[in-house]
Parts: C-alpha cells; structure tokens; sequence
C-alpha cells in the first residue's frame, strides 16, 4: 500500500526522528525508496545549569539574548530520512556555539576572589554537536485515501543520540582565589574552566504521529525519552511541526513550522573533575525539506 503521508524532519537529535516534519508522499510503487532532506534552524533558548571542573553556572537565555554572543545559533542543522515500505532510517544533525553573559549565567558555587568574567567576551560558552541515528517503523494508518485529508499514521522510533560537548566557564580570579584546587588554568587575572571534549551515547525510544489536515499540510508530533540513566544520563524530546508542500516534476517541496524542546541530565565524575550539563533547549524551528 503507498503511503499517503512522510515524515520530514526540522531536526536538532533527533534527536528527535529528531525534527520530524511530515509532508504529503506522491504516487510510488509500494516497496520504491522514498528519501527526504531537510534544512532547518532552531530559534534555541535555554534554561538549566552546567558544570565544569566543579564550578557550576545557572544559565537562562532567551534566543535574543544569546544571538548576541553567539558565534552559531541557526546554522548546521540538517536531517535525513530514506524509507522503504512500513520501515525506514533517519539521521539528524545539530551543530551550536553559544555564548553567555554575566546576565544570563550566575556562579552557583562561589570561592573567595573568583567571580564569573564581566569583561570577557562571554563568561560562559557552550560548543554542543548533537547527532540523532535511527530507524521508524509504521504501527498504525487509519483513514484517508488519495491525497485528500484524514490520514493518520503512528510509528515508533528507536536510536542513539551522540552527545558532543565542550564547556568553559571564565572567570575574574583575585590574587585571593585558590585556582589550583580546582585545576582551573589562569592567565593573569583571568581564570579558566575548560571542561575540554565530553561525549556520551544515549539509546532512545520514541513515537511520531502524522496527519493530514488537508491536502499538502500535514502536522507531525513526535515524543522520545532517552539514557534511561545506563551512564549517567537521562534526555527527553517533544517536537511539533507543521508543514504545507507543494509537488514539482520528479520531487516535492515543503515549508516546515513548528517547536521543538531537548532536555538533558548528564552528571560524571566529582570534585574538580565534576562535569555537568543539565539543561533544557527549546524554541521555534522553520526550515525546507525536499522529497524524491
């Protein structure tokens, strides 16, 4: 049986499938490839907290505020999704450097003579790679025929997301502050926690619902939970898109809408070794997708 809907993904993994977007399928044989590519950027803001070498840092920003000391916000987001019959596998990819101020971070753990940086470009920069690898698998299709509306389509999703992460926290340090302890390199006035590369993998089970509102808009809700605490980890995701498509000569074009949100609770190690980023990304995705 052709399928009637496809999911398209804004991301950002996937994570998520990570974005996933839902477009109108053409007419194909029943067992044809379907592949989907997908650009998207996420109008991110965040609210948690991070650790690096035991300095813990509250962060709350709103997209506005981090765009300012931000080097990369929107860009680096991508998604892929091939199909064939009632399966398919999808890879989501999110890439973001951002950058907070001494107003969107407060030091939670306070040491005499040392203080988040005023005068640094940012006080706290976070470097994250996300990348979301899976497979789909249709359950359920109810209703709908032709390209008209009422079709609905429920599948479950299972993968690993890659976590790739690199913290640092700088800080104004007094000839009082104590520095060593916390194995914080120093230049000057100028202290550092560089929390360097910290990767982690979390399995991931999910499900994405699909319908088609009418012909050529589709809405996708798709929900996953992730960790399951196996190493320290625990992530969730929550993703809503809407998307209006329009078919061409050999391939289909969609604008994709929607909100996605990416909770992670990751602790290791103790100390001055304590690294941490327990926080939650959220915010507005807009993107294009292409299907053949």
């Amino acid at each position: 049986m052709n399928r009637k809907l496809a999911a398209a993904a804004l991301v950002v993994g996937g994570v998520l499938a990570c974005p996933v977007v839902a477009t109108a399928e053409p007419a194909t044989t029943p067992d044809a490839w379907r592949f989907q590519v997908a650009s998207y950027g996420w109008l991110m803001s965040v609210g948690g907290s991070t650790t690096s070498h035991g300095q813990t840092v509250d962060t709350n920003a709103s997209f506005i505020d981090l765009l300012q000391k931000s080097d990369s916000l929107i860009g680096f987001m991508g998604y892929l999704e091939a199909d064939k019959g009632p399966l398919g596998v999808y890879a989501d990819l999110v890439f973001t450097k951002m950058g907070f101020t001494t107003s969107q971070a407060a030091y939670r753990n306070p040491v005499a003579g040392l203080k988040l940086s005023a005068t640094a470009n940012a006080a706290l920069t976070m470097q994250m790679f996300v990348m979301e690898l899976g497979g789909v698998y249709e359950l359920k299709r109810w209703g709908g025929t032709g390209t008209g509306s009422g079709a609905t389509t429920l599948e479950a999703v299972g993968g690993f997301r890659y976590w790739n992460v690199n913290l640092v926290g700088t800080f104004d340090a007094l000839l009082t502050a104590d520095t060593t302890r916390f194995n914080l390199s120093r230049s000057g006035g100028i202290a550092l926690a560089d929390s360097g590369t910290t990767a982690w993998v979390d399995p991931l089970v999910g499900l994405r619902l699909r319908h088609q509102l009418a012909p050529h808009q589709t809405i996708t809700v798709r929900g996953d939970i992730g960790g399951f605490n196996l190493q320290n980890s625990l992530s969730w995701q929550a993703i809503a898109v809407y998307a209006y498509d329009w078919q061409m000569s050999g391939y289909q074009i969609a604008a994709l809408a929607g909100f996605r949100a990416l909770g992670i609770n990751y602790n290791s190690g103790s100390g001055a070794t304590a690294f941490g980023l327990n926080e939650v990304f959220y915010g507005p995705v807009l993107g294009v997708s292409f299907r053949f």
